[in-house]
């Protein structure tokens, strides 16, 4: 990713280091312990591609100043302190190739963690009276809030019809990207047209990312080489199955779900779903319907002002169902 991430953020590329310093002043406090970890966090820094839609999207609808940068802090910061509170809940020891800060400082400390970022992510914006763009980022929480008890409902029966997943991938993954996109606009303009443009731009995008992710489960020799099966371990019903399981019979769809409910560990059986959804056409499905979210994103993004920025945007949709991993 880092030289296409290089050429993506070029129209914002200043704006991006400025932000990594004002991002680690924000996350600074005068307890210690609290400064070790927060230290720690944003060292183990991801993709950024959080930022880079924020600066992107700003950029495309008007000149960046300090309220982006605070909409690209305030996201970071709640986010950050979802990924925390996340990885107590699944009881994670890992976190990009990391070990998590549960892992290292115990459960306690990581909910504290979490609930300190959230508190400083509500005061940047209070103390700026940037309240348009808590109200956006807030939305999001909540969003990815409700989606991931979704999942957890309907994982126990394992019933997820299409339109359950479309309303819990828009929730958990694409509600963030929107709110990057229309807090990016909403930090400097007021047209309320353009700022929606931004938001469904996002969603779009948002979701065509999910489907990739449901797809790397999978893999292809032409993709990403050996399936992992990880989500189907996790009881996860991705894109790909739920499509496959309409098209079996009653037998076969009792078999499937047999395995994912009581042998999801057993790599044989696991490889048995793996194919069972291969042979249903599941994969070929899923990549035609991220194809059709990528399209309608781009219509989105096309009625955005033309700019270096917009093509970045371009090029970063494009990166997202393209990606390798």
């Amino acid at each position: 990713m880092s030289k296409i991430a290089d050429e993506i953020k070029k129209p914002v590329a200043d704006h991006m280091e400025v932000f990594e310093d004002k991002f680690k002043d924000a996350m600074k406090s005068s307890v210690p312990l609290l400064d070790t970890i927060t230290s720690y966090i944003v060292k183990r820094k991801g993709k950024q591609l959080r930022p880079m839609f924020v600066f992107l999207s700003a950029q495309t609808c008007g000149p960046i100043n300090d309220s982006t940068h605070r909409a690209a802090a305030l996201i970071e910061l709640l986010h950050t302190a979802t990924l925390v509170h996340d990885d107590v809940v699944d009881d994670s020891n890992e976190r990009r190739g990391f070990f998590s800060v549960n892992a290292l400082w115990k459960n306690k400390i990581a909910v504290l963690i979490g609930d300190f970022l959230l508190s400083k992510g509500l005061m940047l914006s209070l103390d700026n009276n940037d309240f348009h763009l808590l109200k956006i980022v807030n939305g999001a929480v909540r969003e990815m809030s409700e989606g991931e008890l979704l999942q957890i409902e309907k994982a126990r029966r394992l019933d997820i019809s299409e339109d359950v997943y479309f309303s819990i991938i828009t929730k958990k993954t694409a509600a963030l990207i929107a709110a990057c996109c229309e807090a990016g606009a909403a930090s400097v303009c007021t047209d309320k047209e353009r700022i929606a443009q931004a938001r469904e731009f996002g969603v779009l995008t948002g979701i065509a990312f999910q489907i990739k992710d449901d797809l790397f489960d999978f893999g292809s020799d032409d993709n990403i080489g050996k399936p992992t099966g990880i989500d189907i371990k996790e009881k996860k019903m991705t894109l790909p199955l739920i499509y496959a399981l309409s098209k079996a019979s009653w037998m076969e769809k009792r078999s499937i779900i047999n395995i994912i409910k009581n042998h999801n560990e057993e790599s044989r059986e696991v490889k048995k779903v793996i194919d069972f959804v291969f042979e249903k056409g599941g994969i070929e499905y899923a990549t035609n319907i991220m194809h059709q979210y990528r399209d309608r994103a781009m219509t989105a993004l096309k009625s955005l002002p033309a700019c270096d920025a917009r093509n970045s945007l371009e090029k970063l949709l494009t990166y997202s169902i393209e990606r390798k991993k």
